[in-house]
């Protein structure tokens, strides 16, 4: 990639970055002289803060572009390249082999792996197990929070590789995924139930959503029979 195409990605996604920016810086200064209609303390540096946000949002964008979605395509690739997976030599070898879900089982750990890490390193989650940590008293332990949602993420990728694998029907999982959350809801304390839906939506961010979303994708495209 030439020093322009460089320089045209950047200042493309920079403006794209700001766009997206715009409405809630919008929004919030707006309510804030508007409405309540008082001085913004420490302004100036509250400006910096969202330049600081719009060049960190860019860069990661570009970063996802450039490194993590080509990575978790190539690693899905490799993982389900049946030469690897019959530990042929050439594909010559695999020509008339059949494969079954259980020849991937390096694709279900590498998934395992990948969430429990991408999740346990989520910033969002850091933040919110930091909060509950606070609001109970340290009751509820920061890494004992980042933990648990780290390892239901991780068996939820992994059960989504089986599901692409083996090419069940989607609906079948949600339904009892549904009815497993519903029954967890009316045994689980009452303190907990929040925290607990709280801590399934930000694992959906950042850092987890672009790994995760390429390798399902690259999955999608390699094994056999899927689309």
């Amino acid at each position: 990639m030439i020093l322009s195409e460089i320089f045209t990605q950047i200042i493309d996604t920079t403006i794209a970055t700001f766009r997206d920016v715009l409405p809630i810086a919008a929004i919030l200064f707006g309510f804030q002289f508007a409405v309540i209609r008082k001085p913004l303390p420490n302004f100036m540096k509250v400006i910096t803060g969202f330049i600081w946000v719009l060049i960190g949002l860019s860069l990661f964008l570009i970063g996802l572009e450039w490194a993590l979605f080509p990575l978790g395509r190539l690693m899905a690739q490799q993982l389900t390249d049946p030469v690897f997976i019959a530990g042929a030599e050439t594909a010559t070898d695999v020509a008339n082999v059949v494969l079954h879900w259980t020849d991937y089982y390096w694709v279900y750990i590498f998934a395992f792996l990948v969430g429990f890490a991408t999740t346990i390193a989520e910033p969002s989650l850091i933040a919110v197990a930091i909060k509950a940590n606070e609001v109970s008293g340290g009751s509820i332990g920061i890494w004992g929070l980042r933990l648990s949602v780290a390892f239901g993420v991780a068996i939820g990728i992994s059960l989504g590789c089986y599901r692409i694998v083996v090419g069940d029907p989607i609906h079948y999982y949600i339904m009892v995924g549904y009815v497993v959350v519903v029954l967890q809801t009316l045994v689980t304390p009452k303190l907990i139930i929040p925290l607990a839906y709280d801590s399934g939506g930000v694992t959906t961010s950042t850092v987890t959503v672009p790994l995760v979303a390429a390798l399902g994708l690259g999955l999608a495209e390699t094994v056999p029979g899927r689309n």
